[in-house]
C-alpha cells in the first residue's frame, strides 16, 4: 500500500502539533543544563516538578474544558479561594481542610456548567461571572484580604503538601496519579470520546445521541474541583491561605494547555501534551531565575512570545491536516 504525499504530510503535521511542546522543552532543558551549573541538579529538577504541580492540577481540568470547544476564566479565583477555604478550614481538622474547598468550589463549577450546558450562555461570560463571584467571596471572607489564615503547626494537613515519599513530594505524585486517570478517562471512557466530539462539532454530536449537556456540565464541575484541589495543595504547602494567589492564572492555564498542543478551537488535545506545556512555562520560569539580571516580567514576555508561536503552527498544521 502506498502512501501518498498528502497523507505523509498530515500524518507528519499531526505528530508536530502534538508533540511540538516537548521537543521544545527537552532542547531547553538541555540548553540550560549547559548554560547553568544548578539547573541539571537534582534538587532543582525536583523543585521545578514541585512548583509546577499546582499548577499542573488546575490545567487537567482546563484541557477537558478546552477539548469541548469552551473556556474556563474562573480557575484562578477559584484556586484562590480553594486556598483560603482550606487555611481556614484547618482549624476545624484536616477532613474540614480538604472537604470544604472541594464543596465549595466544585460547586461553583457545577453552577457554571449547568448554565453553558443547559441556558446555552458562551463559557466566556459565565465563567467571567464565575471569575468575580469567587474573587468576591474571597474577598469577603478574608475581610477585603486583610485576614490571612494560617494552618495550625500541629495540623496533619500541612503534610498533605509537604510531605514526600522516596524524597519526591506528595504533589509530585498526586499530579502523576491524576493525569494517568486523566488519559484513561480521555481514551478509555466513553466521556472522553464525548469531550472529544462536542469541539469537533457539538451539533454532529448531539444528533448521534451522545450525552453533550451532560458531559459539559461534568466538564465544568471537574474544572472546578481540580481547581479548588490545586488551591488547598498550595495551602497545605503555604500553610497559609493567602488572598493574592491565582491572580491572572486562568491566562498561565490556559497557555500551557495550548503549549501542549491542545486547540483552542477544540475537539484535538492529550493530557501528557498539557503536563509537557506546565512543565516548560516552569523551566522557563526557572531558567529566568537562573539568570538573576532580568526580573520576573520576562516569564510573561518570553511565554507569550512562545505561545504566540505555538498558537500561529497549530493553525498552520491545521489546515496541512485536513
Amino acid at each position: 500500500m502506498t502512501t501518498t504525499p498528502t497523507a505523509t504530510r498530515a500524518r507528519v503535521a499531526r505528530s508536530a502539533q502534538r508533540q511540538g511542546a516537548l521537543v521544545i522543552l527537552v532542547v531547553a532543558v538541555i540548553a540550560a543544563t549547559f548554560a547553568f551549573d544548578s539547573f541539571g541538579t537534582a534538587g532543582n529538577l525536583t523543585n521545578i516538578a514541585l512548583q509546577a504541580s499546582f499548577l499542573a492540577v488546575v490545567a487537567l481540568g482546563m484541557t477537558f474544558v478546552i477539548m469541548t470547544g469552551g473556556i474556563d476564566l474562573s480557575v484562578g479565583s477559584v484556586f484562590a479561594l480553594g486556598g483560603v477555604l482550606a487555611a481556614w478550614g484547618a482549624q476545624y481538622g484536616t477532613w474540614v481542610a480538604i472537604l470544604l474547598p472541594l464543596l465549595v468550589c466544585g460547586a461553583i463549577g457545577l453552577v457554571q456548567g449547568l448554565i453553558i450546558a443547559r441556558g446555552g450562555l458562551p463559557p466566556f461570560i459565565v465563567t467571567l461571572a464565575g471569575l468575580l463571584f469567587a474573587r468576591g467571596v474571597l474577598l469577603l471572607i478574608s475581610d477585603e484580604g486583610a485576614t490571612t489564615y494560617k494552618v495550625p503547626p500541629d495540623s496533619a494537613f500541612r503534610e498533605l503538601a509537604q510531605g514526600s515519599l522516596f524524597g519526591i513530594g506528595y504533589p509530585i505524585w498526586i499530579v502523576v496519579a491524576a493525569f494517568g486517570i486523566g488519559a484513561l478517562v480521555l481514551h478509555r471512557t466513553t466521556y472522553g470520546s464525548t469531550v472529544l466530539a462536542i469541539g469537533g462539532q457539538e451539533d454532529a454530536a448531539d444528533l448521534m445521541g451522545l450525552p453533550v449537556v451532560r458531559a459539559k456540565v461534568v466538564t465544568y464541575l471537574a474544572s472546578g474541583l481540580l481547581a479548588g484541589f490545586g488551591g488547598l495543595l498550595i495551602a497545605s504547602y503555604t500553610s497559609s491561605g493567602v488572598t493574592v494567589l491565582g491572580v491572572g492564572m486562568e491566562l498561565e492555564v490556559i497557555s500551557a494547555v495550548v503549549l501542549g498542543g491542545t486547540l483552542l478551537t477544540g475537539g484535538a488535545g492529550t493530557i501528557l501534551g498539557t503536563l509537557v506545556g506546565v512543565l516548560l512555562l516552569q523551566v522557563i520560569k526557572n531558567v529566568i531565575n537562573q539568570v538573576g539580571s532580568l526580573n520576573s516580567n520576562w516569564q510573561a514576555v518570553v511565554s507569550g512570545t512562545i505561545l504566540l508561536i505555538v498558537v500561529t503552527l497549530q493553525r498552520w498544521l491545521s489546515r496541512q491536516v485536513k
